[in-house]
């Protein structure tokens, strides 16, 4: 039964209909996107041979386990690449209502603007042709060289006519933080359209992800990532974009949850005693971030026990700011247990579908 009044979810498995925010189909190759480039790209990517490697996102290598879990994987090809196995895995798997696809390549790192959006633009109608009009149920990120606002702010535009795209994806990490103001003509578009900007971990690698330089492991690098997200929300929050975009939201995908209690503490205590120095915040740091900010659950990192749990979810203050992901084929639990024990009846219903809904205004259609 989909959100039913008087039985409860079952806190392992996610209920039939619940809203799956973040699953990740993966590019075969970056031959598929040849029917998808234009006559002077296609020249150009055969001639300097750009087709033989799949520029895979080095923030996420494929063979790292917890990127894959082991009975996800296809027979062949890369975990996510083949639609059966999406299909089977994480749509029927899971029963999802919908399924947002967030494909993450190193399309949108690449150095040359221009070449970063023709293959940003490649992998947005590989997307649609390939997966959305295969299942009713799945929806769409819109990939953009986010390194050019001014190109990534077209590429959404282009998109945004076709209502199954439902949000913009960034990387948490990249040349600038987010909060600058070079990025403001992608947020103006965005929020024109009624788009959220999602902020998936990650970096394009343009300076070390770790505030002491560069990682020796894939360790360090994927636990520094709380941290970059924390950046993430002193930036936006700090420069203003939630007043200069009003009804802008923001969703963060795969950041974790319960280092967010600590921030907001850490954050509202500063801005008490430096507020002089930001006039146009008129509300606390985390007033901003409970009104437009949003995480999706996966991976949790829980606490052991369910009253710490519930513990961590009175400190955050809403139950509005966590949105259901099972981060399909990513590794983060095992089996169907995607949600964390302990959530209390009420706040489920909003996180399976309820807070999704009203993030993304366009699965409403």
């Amino acid at each position: 039964m989909l959100c039913g009044e008087k039985e409860p979810y079952d806190v392992t498995t996610p209920a039939p209909g619940a809203i799956d925010c973040d699953i990740h189909p993966a590019l075969p190759g970056m031959n598929v996107l040849t029917p998808y480039l234009d006559e002077y790209w296609r020249a150009h990517v055969r001639m300097r041979g750009l087709d033989r490697a799949n520029y895979n996102a080095s923030a996420f290598p494929p063979n790292a386990p917890i990127n894959a879990r082991p009975d996800w994987k296809p027979a062949k090809g890369l975990p996510g690449s083949d639609f059966a196995t999406l299909k089977s895995q994480a749509l029927d798997g899971f029963k999802t209502r919908y399924a947002i696809c967030n494909v993450l390549h190193g399309a949108q790192a690449i150095f040359s603007e221009d070449l970063s959006a023709a293959f940003c633009r490649a992998i947005n109608d590989w997307i649609v042709h390939e997966w959305l009009d295969k299942d009713d149920r799945l929806r769409a990120s819109i990939v953009v060289p986010m390194h050019s606002p001014e190109l990534a702010a077209r590429e959404v535009e282009r998109c945004a006519a076709d209502p199954r795209f439902v949000q913009v994806l960034v990387w948490e990490m990249g040349e600038l933080p987010l909060g600058r103001r070079i990025h403001w003509p992608l947020y103006r578009v965005a929020e024109q359209l009624d788009l959220p900007i999602g902020i998936h971990a990650g970096s394009s690698y343009r300076h070390p992800p770790t505030n002491l330089g560069w990682p020796s492991y894939y360790l360090e690098d994927y636990v520094s990532w709380s941290t970059g997200f924390a950046g993430v929300l002193n930036s936006l929050i700090s420069e203003g974009v939630f007043v200069e975009f009003p009804r802008l939201r923001v969703v963060l995908m795969e950041s974790g949850v319960t280092w967010l209690p600590g921030w907001m503490w850490r954050a509202n205590k500063t801005w008490r005693g430096i507020r002089a120095e930001v006039p146009w915040l008129e509300k606390s740091p985390a007033d901003y971030a409970r009104e437009h900010v949003r995480l999706t659950i996966q991976p949790f990192d829980a606490p052991p026990r369910a009253d710490q749990l519930q513990r961590v979810i009175e400190e955050i203050g809403s139950d509005e700011m966590l949105i259901f992901s099972t981060d399909y084929p990513h590794w983060h639990y095992d089996g169907t247990d995607a949600v964390p024990d302990g959530l209390p009846d009420h706040v489920l219903r909003k996180v399976l579908v309820d807070n999704a809904l009203k993030t993304y205004s366009r699965l409403k259609a």
